[in-house]
């Protein structure tokens, strides 16, 4: 049975006709692409922290990230995209069991050989139900499919597990440059505005010093985020901050708001062993 994962938040969170939501994109992404026009171009990422909320709000960060792919997007074949669960409770990570999801640019394959690949662990489950809703991994569709040529997608919903758990599945789907990790998160919600402020400056402090260490109130996708902090260190990533606005900086009041970060990783050229 061919099963198709159809967009929950078309029309709420991003706009649910093609011409509206490419031209959407386009205007972020051309938006990012001209403040990056002055500082140095880092290294092609291996992972991005993005975040998910409506385009509105967090669009111009997710803008950030997604900018820094244009000198892989003919290598990048592969996205391994993780966010966080917030209407299906779930243990472990969750495979959606479909062979496809669909946003209105069209629809993007399933990796099945990374679905193999995970059969073993225990950790990874397969409910429908987790996805079927769930916007942190829905956002990030359109922008991929902005930005890179054509790509298979592995998406995890993830819910209760440790952050040990979610670095063996990301070790597990690793790979090599065709291989992009998409790490989707939002930061503080719902404080006021300098308290947001203080509290995500020190939440990003900590993600570029590698801590895996934090809580979901510092990070929606907290659980995903710590399990790559986990693998970046083993493996020597290097973060950069790209941008950290909130809502009350782009379509919010300042009364209570949500916290976005943009941050890439590279991996070293070479690590001497």
């Amino acid at each position: 049975m061919h099963t198709i994962r159809q967009p929950a938040v078309a029309g709420a969170f991003y706009p649910g006709q093609a011409g509206a939501l490419a031209s959407t994109l386009a205007s972020l992404l051309a938006a990012a692409r001209a403040e990056q026009h002055n500082a140095a171009t880092p290294a092609s990422p291996k992972v991005l922290i993005v975040p998910h909320a409506g385009y509105i709000y967090s669009g111009s960060m997710a803008a950030r990230a997604y900018a820094q792919l244009a000198s892989v997007r003919d290598t990048v074949r592969r996205v391994v995209l993780l966010g966080p669960v917030h209407r299906v409770p779930v243990r472990g990570l969750a495979l959606p069991g479909s062979e496809a999801f669909a946003t209105p640019l069209g629809e993007i394959g399933i990796d099945q050989d990374a679905v193999a690949a995970l059969k073993s662990l225990r950790q990874v489950v397969v409910s429908p139900a987790a996805h079927a809703l769930e916007h942190s991994l829905e956002v990030q569709l359109p922008f991929l499919q902005s930005v890179l040529g054509p790509f298979k997608l592995l998406p995890l919903a993830v819910g209760d597990a440790e952050p040990h758990e979610v670095a063996q599945v990301l070790d597990a789907l690793w790979g090599g440059p065709e291989t992009l990790i998409v790490i989707s998160s939002d930061l503080s919600h719902y404080l006021p505005y300098r308290a947001a402020q203080n509290i995500d400056s020190e939440t990003v402090e900590r993600i570029l010093a590698l801590e895996p260490t934090l809580t979901h109130e510092q990070a929606c996708g907290g659980t995903p985020i710590n399990g790559l902090l986990l693998a970046a260190r083993r493996r020597h990533l290097q973060p950069l901050l790209l941008g950290l606005c909130n809502s009350g900086d782009t379509a919010g009041d300042k009364q209570r708001v949500v916290g976005y970060a943009a941050i890439s990783f590279t991996e070293p050229v070479h690590v001497t062993h």
